[in-house]
């Protein structure tokens, strides 16, 4: 890679050559009505909910993660998982898609309309079992099932390997043992795969060695990251997925959301932010950045504090 190992020269001064190569299109996926209002101690209204999915529609936003079927006690952002979706704009080119843990969770999404169900699992013992209450052996098993039904139900599954980067540390978890997550998620019949940054753990370094291990046993299904910025870095790792030829990435308007079940876990790549970098690479998102941040500022002024990005302050 071009910026990880660059010769040093006295002076101070790192070329970097050659000139960076990105793809000339990105695919972003909004995760801001699930992943960042499970972290909000206020709980939005469905009203809002609708509002917000339908202002990111009109952003140019094709993908959206709306609700998590998970237990309402646990995460009551997303006890109105199956009234939203009942009530969800139809639109050509959009899709919509929800969260799930465990095979209830998939029973309870099929009974909806939702098109995509994400099946997300840890790569980490301590998180699967703070998580989903099950081992990371009986999780990937689980997985298994839940995907079966899915497909059954004439739905598109995506997979997403929490903590792929660590846990508490980068080294709980190992990269042989990622690898290893995906080549079976990707034998189960999944469609999409995302690699997932749950505690901001993720650097450009780990970032390259985790993509050479995953990309070669994905076959054609896509590989994608969901990073977050605990660490300050979830731009420069998206930087450098990009120059390796990742074009799916997961982001919330504003910077919100993390993870509930993780100390510290800070938001997720802001989307204002991560369009800001694209766009200034001439990259193509069929986005309007300006649009997405007036809904970011109404949710701020919502929950009454500044959320974690920057761009859509400006």
């Amino acid at each position: 890679m071009l910026f990880l190992n660059p010769p040093i020269h006295w002076g101070g001064y790192v070329p970097i050559h050659p000139p960076i190569s990105v793809p000339g299109k990105v695919f972003i996926a909004e995760v801001g009505p699930r992943d960042g209002l499970q972290m909000e101690q206020q709980v939005v209204p469905t009203d809002l909910k609708l509002a917000l999915i339908e202002g990111l529609a009109d952003a140019g936003l094709s993908s959206i993660q709306v609700a998590a079927f998970v237990h309402p006690e646990k995460m009551p952002q997303m006890a109105d998982a199956e009234a939203l979706i009942a009530r969800l704009p139809v639109r050509k080119n959009l899709h919509y898609s929800a969260l799930t843990l465990n095979l209830k969770g998939v029973e309870r999404a099929c009974r909806t309309s939702i098109p995509w169900i994400e099946v997300s699992l840890a790569a980490n013992d301590a998180q699967s079992l703070r998580n989903a209450g099950m081992s990371m052996r009986q999780a990937l098993d689980e997985s298994a099932a839940m995907t079966a039904m899915a497909l059954r139900n004439d739905r598109s599954v995506q997979a997403s390997i929490q903590c792929a980067f660590g846990c508490s540390c980068p080294t709980d978890t190992e990269v042989g043992q990622v690898r290893q997550i995906a080549a079976t998620l990707v034998g189960q019949g999944i469609s999409l795969l995302m690699l997932a940054d749950t505690t901001g753990l993720a650097t450009p370094r780990s970032v390259v060695d985790l993509l050479e291990q995953v990309l070669p046993v994905t076959d054609k299904v896509p590989v994608g990251l969901h990073l977050h910025d605990t660490r300050g870095l979830g731009l420069v790792n998206l930087m450098t997925a990009l120059q390796m030829g990742i074009v799916h990435f997961d982001t919330a308007l504003g910077g919100l959301g993390g993870c509930p079940f993780v100390s510290g876990a800070a938001g997720n790549i802001a989307t204002e932010d991560t369009l800001h970098l694209l766009h200034s690479l001439h990259i193509e998102t069929g986005i309007d950045a300006a649009r997405v941040a007036q809904w970011s500022r109404r949710l701020s002024d919502f929950f009454g504090h500044p959320l974690p990005g920057r761009m859509y302050r400006l």
